[in-house]
């Protein structure tokens, strides 16, 4: 993951007022398993904030932008593009190409919110279904992420916290740190 190309998430026709809370765990999701950064296309500049004010508590590396438009993004990306749609291929039919693919080149996740444009299903290299069924597309990027990482991400160090959560059977527990 440290060592791996860029990993870099798009969240895709989020709708203000509609999408912050969906949108914001989207970029969360991507933070906590693994990816470098989340781009949100459109107005998402509050899941943006939330997401960096988690990682400036919670410690990163990970970055948050906003872009008006997908299209440079997926139209520049110099590595595979991954799209998360229940209309793909199974992921466990597709996730070791996508692994070794990723092994040398940065990886695009797209993950839609609205209907999704027929262009990005044109520019994906694996359209990626986790499960063929109606579900989240949190959901569906958690599973996504765990399985292109095999689990290492569960394992990751986080720089820059000012806190931390101490695991524990019953209870909570959160801890500042120095910095």
């Amino acid at each position: 993951m440290e060592d791996d190309p860029e990993l870099c998430v798009l969240r895709l026709g989020h709708r203000p007022g509609r999408d912050e809370r969906m949108s914001t765990h989207v970029g969360l999701t991507a933070r906590a398993l693994g990816a470098d950064r989340v781009v949100f296309a459109g107005s998402a500049e509050g899941p943006r904030e939330t997401v960096a004010d988690i990682t400036d508590r919670f410690g990163g590396p990970f970055e948050t932008e906003v872009s008006e438009s997908y299209r440079p993004l997926l139209e520049d990306w110099a590595g595979p593009v991954v799209h998360l749609t229940m209309y793909g291929l199974p992921i466990q039919d597709v996730e070791d190409d996508i692994r070794t693919a990723h092994r040398n080149e940065p990886l695009l996740v797209v993950v839609g919110a609205e209907k999704v444009p027929f262009d990005v299903y044109e520019a994906a290299d694996y359209n990626v279904a986790v499960t063929n069924q109606p579900h989240s597309e949190v959901a569906s990027l958690a599973v996504f992420l765990d399985r292109l990482h095999g689990g290492r991400e569960l394992d990751r160090e986080w720089h820059g916290a000012d806190r931390h959560v101490v695991p524990k059977e019953r209870g909570k527990r959160v801890e500042g740190t120095e910095r």
